[in-house]
């Protein structure tokens, strides 16, 4: 796994998407002790009576931070006994933790009393300990005074528990937890090659990206992001290129592959609507990062 995050690291742009999505936990923490507290959304399950076994649950991207948070929890005995609290970024690759561990986080070099993987281990045991998500009180900002060592907002942490549970007991998927990449050959006429990203969480795919890198280093996504693509302006397109290629991740997602679609002989498929760019090679290059993971 060490040798697939190398290679994901590597890249200067997908190493910049990572930054720019801690720069809201960089901001030194403010004394919230004065702050109305709050209890995290009451549930239906009762505590010590939880089924055995692991528990999914997965929040929203947040676009702003880059980040999307989930948490594993495992029961043995009808009590909890393992929690992971991690997010997966919108360019998928390594997970928040294992960026936070690296190094590349920095929240205590943004004035944090501490990295946010050491925070999170902390309100997980609190969780174990505790054995209930609505003992994670929070304050209007998401804070909590209950978890000594915590300044990071953890409300999204006790919603994510709390809904895990309610949803019950969920089968992991075929593959190792971690970051796996793949990527093409150079177009010679396009001028890119294309690259997959993804993020694998008990044991299911929970992020994916399709993009491609230039001569120059720029990613394909962001480059279209940024107008410079302009299929919409300059070839009549339904839509862009980056919004097509969104439209094919999420369907990779959703289908944990590539399902029933069928290609044509352009790498074209019929099979996902507002898709009319090649997206064939995107599926095989995912089938390839896989192949680590099994």
């Amino acid at each position: 796994m060490k040798k697939k995050l190398s290679i994901i690291l590597s890249g200067t742009l997908i190493l910049g998407g990572l930054l720019a999505g801690c720069g809201g936990d960089k901001t030194p923490e403010a004394n919230d002790a004065n702050k109305p507290q709050t209890e995290a959304p009451a549930g239906d399950v009762k505590v010590g009576e939880y089924k055995d076994g692991t528990y999914f649950a997965q929040g929203e991207m947040n676009e702003k931070s880059g980040w999307q948070s989930n948490v594993t929890l495992k029961v043995e005995s009808g009590k909890i006994t393992d929690v992971d609290w991690n997010a997966t970024n919108i360019k998928a690759g390594p997970d928040k933790k294992t960026v936070s561990e690296s190094g590349e986080y920095g929240m205590k070099a943004g004035g944090a009393q501490a990295e946010w993987h050491e925070q999170a281990e902390k309100a997980e045991q609190f969780l174990i300990e505790k054995q209930d998500p609505k003992a994670i009180t929070v304050n209007d900002e998401g804070k909590t005074d209950a978890i000594s060592g915590v300044s990071i907002s953890v409300d999204e942490f006790a919603e994510l528990a709390q809904k895990a549970l309610q949803a019950g007991p969920t089968e992991a998927g075929p593959y190792k937890d971690g970051a796996y990449h793949a990527e093409g050959e150079m177009d010679a006429n396009s001028g890119w090659k294309s690259t997959v990203d993804l993020t694998v969480v008990n044991g299911k795919v929970v992020a994916a990206y399709f993009s491609g890198v230039n001569a120059a280093g720029e990613d394909k996504q962001d480059f279209s992001k940024e107008g410079k693509y302009g299929m919409k302006e300059k070839g009549g397109a339904q839509a862009e290129w980056h919004e097509q290629v969104q439209k094919a991740q999420q369907f990779f997602l959703e289908n944990q592959g590539v399902g029933s679609v069928s290609f044509n002989d352009e790498g074209k498929t019929d099979g996902i609507s507002g898709v009319s760019i090649g997206v064939q090679e995107y599926f095989k290059l995912a089938e390839k990062a896989l192949e680590g993971a099994k």
